[in-house]
């Protein structure tokens, strides 16, 4: 099985303003970006060319936004919560970034 290009856990999980979990995982590998259950039990994936990853300027930096196949899910990838003032982890940068490159691997 190939190793994972993306993989991040303890990720909070919500769509829409529902919590689908608080501790789970996403993953790209093998073409595919995949959302993860902290038990490993799928709520979602797609083929990473058919995924809008995004971090939108308003939101703390340890948030992303993914949309796949027209669901829209906020992701927090931080592992902490930033003081006021105190930048949050690069984890949502470096995932909107592995999610394009991915895709360009993928055409």
């Amino acid at each position: 099985m190939a190793e994972p290009e993306f993989t991040a856990r303890g990720v909070r999980i919500d769509q829409r303003l529902r919590s689908l979990t608080r501790a789970g995982q996403v993953r790209i590998r093998g073409g595919r970006l995949e959302l993860l259950t902290s038990y490993g039990s799928e709520i979602d994936s797609a083929p990473v060319r058919a995924v809008r990853a995004s971090r939108p300027w308003f939101v703390p930096q340890d948030r992303a936004v993914a949309e796949l196949d027209g669901r829209r899910y906020v992701l927090t990838l931080g592992e902490r919560d930033p003081a006021p003032g105190e930048p949050g982890p690069p984890a949502a940068r470096r995932f909107v970034e592995a999610v394009r490159r991915a895709a360009e691997r993928g055409r």
